[in-house]
This record gives C-alpha cells, sequence and structure tokens, in this order.
C-alpha cells in the first residue's frame, strides 16, 4: 500500500507506554491505532457515531481484524494511519489501513465489520444511506451542507444545537441563551449526509458596516473537524454578500486559536459573558474561498 491510496489519515505519536522491552511499539497497539482511526474516520464523515447509529437502527460489530508487521514504530515516532472503506457487501464492511511512518510503511491491517441489530447482534443489510456515505467519502465529496436562512426556517435543528452546547454542557442559564435577535438573525446549521444537524451559528444586522457573528456551536463529538470553519464561511459569505466591510465576535476563550487561524484579531481587553471568559475578535471581509452553501427551503 502507498500513502496515495487513502483520503483519509489520523496522525498520533507513539508513547512511552506503548513501548515494550525491546523498545518497539508492543504489536497488540497497533490494532488500538486502527481502531482510534476508524473513531476519526466517522467524525470525517461528519458522523456523530453513537446518534448516528441509532438513527440508522443498527451498529457495526468487528467481524474479523488482521495485522501485518513490515517494520517497527519506536517511542516518539510521529505516525500516520491511513484509512479506506474498500468494498461494501449486503451486511458487511470491509476498511484496510496502513501505518506510516513518513513515507515508510510499517504496517498494513484490515478490518472487516458487520452491519448489525444491536438487541440480537444479527446482521442486516448495510442501509442505503450509510453506503453512499461511505462511496461519497471515498470518492472526494463533500460531508457537510451548509444552509443559511430565519428562524423560522433553520430554528428548531439550531436550537437543538445550541441547548446541548451551550446549555446542557456549558451550564448556561436557558435565560442568557434566547433572545430576540434570533427572529431577525440569518442563521447557518450544517447538516450531514444522513441529514443529521452537527453545527450552527447566527449573523446579526450589522452596525455602521460591521456584522456580528454569535451562537457558534459543533456537536461535541465532531469538533476539531473543520465544521465549524464551513459555518463561519457561510455566514461571512452572506455579510459580504449583503455589502458588510468586516464581521466581529465575542470568542470563548477556549475557541481564540480558531478563530485566529481564519484572520481574526483581538480587540480590547478579555471579559466574562455567562460566567465564560471571551474576548472580542474581528476581520475584515470577505473571507478566501467561496463556502458550499444553500439557502433553506424550510
Amino acid at each position: 500500500m502507498k500513502r496515495d491510496d487513502f483520503r483519509f489519515f489520523h496522525k498520533l505519536r507513539v508513547r512511552w507506554a506503548e513501548v515494550d522491552l525491546q523498545k518497539i511499539v508492543f504489536n497488540a497497539h497497533y490494532l488500538m491505532y486502527f481502531d482510534t482511526a476508524v473513531a476519526d474516520y466517522w467524525r470525517a464523515l461528519a458522523m456523530p457515531y453513537e446518534e448516528a447509529m441509532h438513527l440508522l437502527q443498527g451498529d457495526i460489530y468487528v467481524k474479523k481484524a488482521t495485522v501485518e508487521f513490515h517494520a517497527s514504530a519506536r517511542l516518539d515516532d510521529r505516525l500516520d494511519i491511513g484509512l479506506k472503506c474498500a468494498r461494501i457487501g449486503n451486511s458487511s464492511m470491509q476498511f484496510l489501513g496502513a501505518i506510516f511512518r513518513g513515507e515508510e510503511l510499517l504496517i498494513t491491517g484490515e478490518l472487516l465489520y458487520v452491519f448489525a441489530d444491536p438487541a440480537t447482534q444479527t446482521s442486516r443489510p448495510v442501509p442505503a444511506p450509510l453506503r453512499e456515505m461511505l462511496a461519497g467519502y471515498e470518492a472526494g465529496e463533500p460531508m457537510l451542507q451548509v444552509k443559511t436562512g430565519t428562524w423560522a426556517e433553520l430554528g428548531q435543528d439550531a436550537g437543538r444545537i445550541r441547548t446541548e452546547v451551550f446549555v446542557n454542557e456549558q451550564r448556561i442559564p436557558a435565560d442568557l441563551e434566547w433572545d430576540e435577535a434570533d427572529a431577525t438573525s440569518v442563521h447557518a446549521v450544517a447538516y450531514n449526509r444522513l441529514g443529521q444537524a452537527v453545527a450552527t451559528g447566527r449573523l446579526l444586522p450589522a452596525e455602521a458596516g460591521i456584522a456580528k457573528i454569535g451562537r457558534m456551536a459543533v456537536h461535541q463529538v465532531l469538533r476539531g473537524c473543520g465544521f465549524g470553519e464551513q459555518v463561519l464561511r457561510a455566514l461571512a459569505y452572506v455579510a459580504a454578500r449583503r455589502g458588510d466591510r468586516g464581521i466581529a465576535l465575542h470568542a470563548q476563550r477556549t475557541a481564540r486559536e480558531f478563530y485566529a487561524r481564519l484572520g481574526f484579531e483581538p480587540q480590547g481587553a478579555p471579559y466574562e459573558e455567562a460566567g465564560i471568559p471571551h474576548i472580542t475578535m474581528a476581520r475584515a471581509l470577505p473571507l478566501a474561498g467561496a463556502p458550499q452553501t444553500s439557502a433553506s427551503n424550510g
């Protein structure tokens, strides 16, 4: 196998606890590396695994796992775990994997999964939406669609994400989360190919040519995958099209580097909102690169 055989890679560094007395990675850990990569593979498909399996009325079970050793990884090696769905049968899915250190192939593997009823663990056909999602990803197709629209059109899905992230996870009081600005804002919701809403944000009316983006939220399982950026770009695109000169936002301190990578710069001193440290950040419009968006049809 070659690196070019894979669209998906999971990166990791070998830890001390994974090295044996021969000073190489203990053989059983390579299966753990592949399994960790599989979890990230589902994230690359914008698929929150547990919720998606519930929606598909099944789950995925390992039928066979094989590993072939070509060379050893050592402490502090930086590894790239390539993974691809190579074949989908009636109820089975074959994943092929390879572990690289730079261009050097260390390990190859095969993981054979079966889609099954969780209650009985008896196999059932791979659902068509999952089959199409896997084939689409391996073909290089986008896994996410961002819709923009009004609160009436998108509020149910946007509200569900915001409740889970801000109210349930961050413990922001519900009466601080909901305000009259929702009715006058442009909302963006990102959907995966199963139709699940996984990220959201809103664009408030501009003041003196500066728009404000807020209520940016991404499903907890899918953070760090670039889906928040797609929502932000969709809202910035709307702002630029209506003639706004710049955008500003109140960034949570933990998200500051995320916004900085997109060209936002801090404005003024940090402060607290709803008990959480924030800082105002702003940048000029437009953002480079047009997003893949669509207007909501309700």
